[in-house]
């Protein structure tokens, strides 16, 4: 069994967002995740979080945290009541120290918080604000509640996704916001240096869930102007390119192939010992390969199942065709590849005594990013280095917490949205 690596954290690690101050306001996966993917280089990210708290802390898996404790990684948590004046107040005074300022209220909701963006710009000229939403600040659906799930119905991606005798698929995993979140991080990248190269104000980006999640579903509507038809669900074959799909093993294992280059194919065809198939009319061309795709499959299926799952690779290895395993998370956290490029690592954790983690990614070679510290375990955790900042000592923050303006500690439970 591979051994995932060990790492402290490093929280004395230079990197290259060192100096950029993030205030977000979002709360489960897309906002999150643009903040950690800045945080992950060195952004100085600030939760503010109501007492109710992210609700991702309530998403618990054998009473634990698990997405608060990755997503929130390398962040700092302030917990201030914006149903209250006062909090308000101190939010924008933050807003002032900060360069990125991210929410992903419903739209409208902002604005009647008093904290629209000419506010928040009259603090900051040079702020730049990235509002998440599910449809976007401005048509026709701009007021409905916009979940990952939506998106991934209403985009195409579930009409296409699954086998044709089922019913559409949606992902297993949240796919539109992880989409959004890594959009929304280039976005605020683009935006912030418009401000520190160009000399430029700052702007707001509108950054619906549903624009990255259509935009990763290729050229769709080009296939359907060009052709009239509409991409039915395939299962695990490709509507463009084939042999390409699963086959089980002899030891009722999983692999996965794609064979999508002429190239490819005829040293496939080579390897199971059928290289009469590369002439053979209705396998010459990619065209062809796709039309008889059920073919293709049963035979490369047959061969597939004289062999263990360690017997295939090994071969098709040895063949240098594109063959690979299908795993599970328990079977991948075995692979010594995942272990020896560091894609998982275990840091230390207060609950759990370590705790897995996917790598900084990109990987800089020259400044990369980093683990600095543990996602914050109460809301609030860090009240005191953040607003004492702007001036306030233990005594003014004990008066704000006492007036329910400023908290700190583990989650209320009960009450409604944030704001």
């Amino acid at each position: 069994m591979a051994r995932i690596p060990s790492r402290p954290f490093a929280p004395e690690a230079r990197c290259p967002l060192d100096g950029v101050r993030i205030l977000d306001l979002s709360r489960v996966i897309a906002g999150n995740m643009v903040s950690l993917a800045l945080a992950d280089f060195g952004a100085e990210v600030i939760k503010i979080e109501s007492p109710h708290g992210d609700a991702l802390r309530d998403w618990q898996v054998a009473g634990v945290p698990a997405n608060w404790k990755v997503y929130a990684r390398n962040k700092k948590s302030v917990g201030l009541n914006l149903r209250k004046p006062e909090a308000r107040e101190l939010l924008l005074k933050l807003v002032e120290t900060a360069q990125v300022f991210i929410e992903n209220f419903r739209p409208g909701i902002l604005e009647k918080m008093g904290l629209a963006p000419d506010v928040l710009v009259g603090r900051n000229p040079k702020l730049v604000i990235l509002r998440v939403s599910g449809w976007g600040q401005t048509g026709p659906f701009r007021h409905k509640p916009g979940f990952g799930t939506l998106i991934e119905g209403m985009s195409g991606f579930a009409s296409m996704n699954g086998f044709p005798d089922r019913e559409p698929a949606l992902p297993p995993t949240q796919m539109a916001d992880m989409y959004a979140g890594y959009i929304g991080a280039m976005a605020v990248l683009v935006a912030l240096r418009e401000v520190e190269v160009n000399a430029g104000s700052g702007q707001v980006i509108d950054l619906p869930l549903f624009d990255p999640m259509f935009m990763a579903l290729g050229p769709q509507a080009a296939a359907y102007q060009a052709s009239g038809k509409v991409r039915q669900r395939s299962g695990s074959r490709s509507t463009t390119a084939a042999p390409r799909n699963t086959y089980r093993t002899r030891d009722d294992r999983w692999v996965s192939m794609s064979a999508s280059t002429q190239k490819m194919t005829e040293r496939l065809f080579r390897a199971i010992g059928r290289a009469d198939l590369i002439d053979n009319p209705r396998y010459k061309t990619n065209a062809e390969r796709v039309r008889n795709a059920a073919e293709l499959d049963a035979i490369v299926g047959e061969f597939m199942g004289r062999m263990t799952l360690a017997e295939a690779l090994e071969f098709f290895d040895r063949a240098e065709v594109t063959v690979g395993p299908i795993y599970d998370i328990s079977q991948l956290m075995e692979e010594p590849y995942v272990a020896e490029r560091e894609i998982l690592v275990n840091y230390p954790d207060a609950q759990m005594g370590e705790i897995a983690m996917h790598c900084v990614v990109p990987r800089l070679a020259r400044t990369p990013g980093a683990v600095r510290k543990p996602a914050p375990v109460l809301i609030g955790e860090d009240n005191a280095e953040v607003l004492g900042a702007l001036g306030l000592d233990a005594a003014a923050l004990e008066r704000l917490a006492a007036l329910d303006i400023v908290y700190r500690g583990p989650q209320r439970r009960g009450g409604g949205e944030d704001a």
